[in-house]
This record gives C-alpha cells, sequence and structure tokens, in this order.
C-alpha cells in the first residue's frame, strides 16, 4: 500500500497528472519535513525507517520540468545514497537565507500542494506546521492542500483486497460464533460476560492466523452506549434479559488492511423502542449505501466527497436518534484500522477529500441514547472498486434476538433470511 518503486518522482507526477480532484491551476507538489513531523513525505518518498535525516528539506515535483531536492548540504551524501535512481536535481544549502532564495526559485508564482488543510478541516493531512507553511507563501507560493494526491499512494493492491475478504469472511464466523455463545448460554439458563463472548472472537482470529491489535468491543447493557467501550479485567458485564448486545470486531493479516464490523443483538425480545431506534441506524447505514451507488453511477469517481456520506446518514436518521449519533459514519480503512484516507465525516471534521478508487472506507452509524441503556450500531466495509462501491461485509438486517427459539431461525432472522427447514441449532 505504499511505493515501492525507488522513482517516487514519476509516482508524484502521475499523481499530479491523475487526480481528478486536484485544480487545473496547481502548478506542483512540494513536499516538506523536519525529524518526522510529516510522516506522509517519507510514505510518498519510501524513505527507508533507518534514514538519519536530522535537517529540513523539501521536495518539488512539479507536472511538467525537472523535480528538486532541498536539502541541508551536511546530509548531502545521505541524500545522494537516498535519491541515486530518482529524476530529480539535488540543490544544498546551508543558511537560512540560501534556503530562502532556493525556494523562491521554485515555488515563486506558482501554486503548491502541500499537507495541509485549511483551518484544520482535515487533521489527519495538516502535517505541516504554520511557520513552515509562512515561509512558503513568504517565497511567492500559494499554497493548497494535497490531501487528493495522497490517498493516491493509498491504493489497494489486490493482494491487500484478497486478504481483506479473508479477513472479512473470518470476522463474519467468529462474530457468530460469539452471538451462538450468548444465545446459547441464556437458552440454558447459565451466565454469559463480555469477556466470554470477546474470547471467543479472539480464538477465532488468532486461529486464522490475524491479529486484531487489541482485544475487541463487546458491550452489554448500558456498555453499549459508549462506542469505544471495551470489557477488561474488572470491567466486564454479565449479560441480563432485557439488554441489548454490541459486538465491534476487527482484523487483519499482518501488512495487509484490516476489516472492521459490528453487529447487535438483544437478550429477548426488544422493545418498541430499541426496534424504533435499530430502524433508524439501519436506515442511516442504507442511506449512505445509496449515496455512493447512485453517485458512482451518475458521475463515477472523482466527485464523491467524505462529508457527503455521513450528511445522508445523519440526514435519514432524523432528529430523535440523530442527536445520540455521536461520532463519523465512517472510516478509512487501512493497515492501521483507521486509514489516512477520506473518512465519511461531516461531524468531527468537514471532510472533501474525494472518495478514491482503490480504497475502502467503513460505513458505520450509531445511536448511543445512554439514559435509555442501550446503544446500536451497525457497521459494513466497503471497497471502492473502480467499477463501483462493493460492500465486502454481511449486511445485519434485524438485531439478533436472543436465549429463545433454535439457533438457526435466530441467525436467519438476523439476515433477513428463512431459516432453512430442517437445520439443527
Amino acid at each position: 500500500m505504499t511505493p515501492t518503486s525507488h522513482n517516487p518522482i514519476a509516482l508524484m507526477r502521475d499523481a499530479l497528472r491523475d487526480t481528478a480532484a486536484l485544480p487545473g491551476s496547481v502548478d506542483g507538489w512540494l513536499l516538506y519535513d523536519f525529524q518526522g513531523l510529516n510522516p506522509h513525505a517519507r510514505t510518498v518518498l519510501g524513505l527507508p525507517a533507518g534514514a538519519h535525516l536530522t535537517r529540513r528539506f523539501f521536495v518539488w515535483v512539479p507536472r511538467e520540468g525537472q523535480a528538486a531536492l532541498l536539502h541541508n548540504h551536511i546530509e548531502g551524501g545521505t541524500w545522494a545514497t537516498l535519491t541515486q535512481d530518482w529524476d530529480m536535481e539535488r540543490r544544498p544549502f546551508g543558511s537560512h537565507a540560501e534556503l530562502e532564495a532556493a525556494l523562491r526559485e521554485v515555488v515563486a508564482g506558482r501554486t503548491v500542494a502541500m499537507e495541509y488543510s485549511p483551518h484544520g478541516a482535515v487533521p489527519y493531512v495538516s502535517r505541516v506546521d504554520a511557520g513552515t507553511l509562512e515561509r512558503v507563501r513568504a517565497a511567492g507560493a500559494e499554497v493548497v492542500s494535497s490531501a487528493d494526491l495522497l490517498q493516491s499512494f493509498l491504493v489497494w493492491s489486490p493482494e491487500d483486497l484478497a486478504a481483506h475478504r479473508r479477513a472479512a469472511a473470518v470476522l463474519m464466523r467468529a462474530k457468530d460464533d460469539a452471538f451462538r455463545l450468548i444465545h446459547e448460554r441464556l437458552r440454558a439458563g447459565e451466565p454469559v460476560t463480555e469477556l466470554d463472548a470477546q474470547a471467543v472472537i479472539e480464538r477465532a482470529i488468532a486461529d486464522a492466523g490475524m491479529s486484531s491489535g487489541h482485544p475487541v468491543n463487546v458491550s452489554f447493557g448500558a456498555n453499549a452506549a459508549d462506542p469505544h467501550y471495551q470489557p477488561e479485567g474488572e470491567k466486564n458485564a454479565t449479560l441480563q434479559r432485557g439488554e441489548c448486545v454490541l459486538i465491534d470486531l476487527w482484523a487483519q493479516e499482518a501488512g495487509r488492511p484490516f476489516a472492521d464490523v459490528t453487529w447487535v443483538g438483544y437478550a429477548g425480545e426488544p422493545g418498541n423502542e430499541y426496534r424504533e431506534a435499530w430502524e433508524a441506524v439501519r436506515g442511516a447505514r442504507d442511506a449512505a449505501l445509496t449515496l455512493l451507488r447512485e453517485r458512482y453511477a451518475a458521475e463515477g469517481w472523482g466527485h464523491v466527497q467524505g462529508w457527503e456520506g455521513d450528511r445522508a446518514a445523519r440526514d435519514a436518521m432524523g432528529e430523535q436518534w440523530g442527536r445520540h449519533f455521536l461520532h463519523r459514519t465512517g472510516h478509512d480503512l487501512g493497515v492501521q484500522i483507521h486509514g489516512s484516507g477520506a473518512n465519511l465525516d461531516d461531524y468531527e471534521t468537514h471532510d472533501t477529500r474525494t472518495l478514491t478508487p482503490g480504497l475502502a472506507v467503513t460505513v458505520e452509524p450509531g445511536t448511543y441514547p445512554r439514559e435509555k441503556g442501550f446503544g446500536i450500531r451497525t457497521e459494513v466495509d466497503v471497497f471502492l472498486a473502480p467499477e463501483g462501491p462493493q460492500v465486502t461485509t454481511d449486511l445485519q438486517q434485524q438485531p439478533f434476538v436472543l436465549g429463545a427459539g433454535e439457533w438457526e431461525a435466530v441467525r436467519a432472522a438476523a439476515y433477513g433470511e428463512t431459516a432453512r427447514a430442517g437445520a439443527s441449532a
């Protein structure tokens, strides 16, 4: 998911030419870093983790023409080794006056993209400090955000997608195993705790040779009203009849993108209020999915911005349950579970980045009315394929109604199916 070419300059120039959301007035991309303050710079350039760079540097890549590296002359030998296969000019500087003169030569009168977001609207991108922005502007440049350029360096390979699908399949089975455990314990009149269900999931993930990174979320009752609840130690509820269940689970193969899903259930028959809240949350999920499909069909990729998916979900949920919708609708998926690409977010941020083909997002609206003693979230993963959005995980249609009847019928109802005749529990 990161560039493997020894010539990142060509990749950067391709991004400048191919990024549909990039204004045509942008003359080039100016990467800057100082001691790791801008991790995107090292990712884009493919710099090795052990590269010993202690001074600030700039890499200028125009749409057309010669690329240039501005580096402190003390590190000339290091840069000569790192860039030996790059198509660029190295311009050493020593004093701050020499740096300012070199900057003016490459950016004066030009519009340049940098790791910056106006008003800090998208903090995942804002990695260049304010003083450096002042310096670049003083050199005569207009600065715009490189947010959409960066996403081209996150695009999944076919192997990434295959690994994600394998992880999603493991999560689907692990989730069913956990809900079945809860169901059978309730039927038998035996206690079941959050840690009991969590252990089932973690074991399934480990048996598949995958990792969750940190233990998954199993929440009973009012604990489900905390979107980032995690049982541990003495923080471990025993399920009572009349309480909800929320399970948020995630996994990845080493070095590959995560899968991340959330399903819910109820110990016994849910009341009208819980059912109404579920319908609102499911409707919000489906509204976001519909927007992605319809906008792609009408315009293709390159036009849908992250905030629009969030707004569709939030509007569909309505005021009653929407006022308890405490987080964005979805996030980018990557090698880190919360990836660096566009999020479905018009709440925590106003994410104007475009949804980029070859990446994936979660769609996970929820409502968390703590005073009512429950929380609900439904989460699916969506791969933004060149031919349109593809949901890579199963869609829950109804909450699991746990503790009565045969498991096969309980599971089928949650999936919106009819149980197979003669199926055993």
